[in-house]
């Protein structure tokens, strides 16, 4: 994608190894040929980069709704791991780390398998009904379809942008066709900011993944 308004291709095993410092912000630089680039890793130029930085998402609900004759939207704690096992199994199915598949599912319904968004999206993983045929998903609220109907969705996404992880991101959020039409991050203010909001919750899972155990001794 040289020459062009585009993504700095960053391969999910080198985001996985990116430290603490990197965060999930999003670097912006101009090249000398005047091509425009976004990067969540800093660029080795330092003069006019502009860096966005990520503030911890609002605890607000996503703008999704829930579905229709079902029960009122679970706010437990365990939601958080009550999918563990599926979130592994595609995880380890499609080859992406197990913490990305974590940060959309938490931006995208907050771990809630009923909820249904305004466009239609349905699901913990908010899959449209025409990606999930796609991705042979025939019920989006079964949790475990869900999951990995749209873990496979990003791995056909990061077949398609050759890894790019922010590029995967921004087009689960407004589609494949948006992204190789404005050759990079679409200027959606929404997508922008959900961009953001699954980097910030991917490092935080990949920083709480690899915290030491802690362990007591006993007599």
């Amino acid at each position: 994608m040289s020459g062009t308004k585009a993504l700095s291709l960053v391969c999910f095993a080198v985001v996985a190894l990116a430290g603490a410092q990197a965060r999930a912000d999003i670097f912006v630089y101009t090249d000398s040929d005047g091509v425009e680039h976004f990067s969540n890793t800093p660029p080795r130029q330092r003069r006019g980069v502009r860096r966005i930085r990520t503030a911890p998402p609002r605890p607000s609900a996503p703008a999704a709704a829930a579905r229709p004759g079902s029960q009122t939207r679970d706010r437990s704690p365990e939601r958080y791991t009550r999918y563990d096992a599926f979130i592994r199994e595609a995880a380890a199915l499609y080859r992406l780390p197990e913490s990305f598949v974590r940060a959309v599912i938490r931006v995208e319904s907050d771990y809630n398998p009923q909820v249904v968004s305004h466009a239609g999206a349905g699901g913990l993983m908010q899959l449209m009904p025409a990606t999930a045929a796609r991705m042979g998903v025939t019920d989006v609220f079964d949790p475990r379809q869900n999951i990995m109907g749209g873990t496979r969705y990003l791995r056909v996404l990061a077949n398609h942008f050759n890894g790019d992880l922010v590029l995967t991101i921004a087009a689960y959020n407004a589609g494949e066709g948006a992204v190789m039409r404005y050759r990079g991050i679409p200027p959606y203010e929404e997508t922008q900011r959900y961009v953001r909001r699954v980097l910030t919750h991917y490092y935080r899972f990949l920083e709480h993944e690899s915290a030491p155990v802690q362990t007591v001794r006993t007599r």
